[in-house]
């Protein structure tokens, strides 16, 4: 059972970039952006992370912190932070907590088969730790600009 919007983000803790633990309580206080990808390194990721580089300042402006999760280890997401020079923190969800939590760890197909795993998919979190907007199978095109949109009409 995944979260719905007008809910609370229930309680976790899980490890990050930078040498932090995040936790629900990082999500209050301002509003977050919580993105999930399948997989560090690969172009539509990279270019994900790289579009909400870009826009980072702007969604700073608007009190806003941006986090990338996937099921990739610390290691990898350490480099791939590092190589792309991202200006956010990326959560490792190595049991697919957060993944299971936002209902975005699903089957999924490719080439004919089958196999689980996460479904590229964007939230926005009030400074209450309400779940507010979501995007399901997103396309990454764009998407990084459509979610500051977004913020904007709810700061206003």
């Amino acid at each position: 059972m995944s979260i719905k919007p007008g809910e609370i983000v229930p309680n976790f803790s899980l490890e990050a970039t930078s040498n932090r633990i995040i936790t629900q309580s990082d999500l209050t206080q301002q509003y977050t952006v919580l993105y999930f990808y399948p997989k560090d390194s690969t172009p539509g990721c990279t270019t994900e992370g790289l579009d909400f580089t870009l826009l980072h300042p702007e969604f700073k402006q608007l009190n806003c912190q941006i986090f990338g999760v996937s099921m990739d280890s610390m290691k990898r997401h350490e480099n791939f932070k590092a190589k792309q020079n991202f200006s956010f923190d990326l959560i490792s969800d190595p049991d697919a907590l957060l993944c299971n939590l936002f209902g975005t760890y699903q089957l999924k197909k490719n080439f004919g088969k089958e196999y689980m795993g996460i479904v590229r998919s964007t939230f926005l979190i009030n400074p209450k730790g309400e779940l507010i907007e979501e995007w399901r199978n997103v396309k990454v095109k764009e998407h990084a600009q459509q979610v500051l949109q977004s913020l904007k009409q709810h700061c206003n």
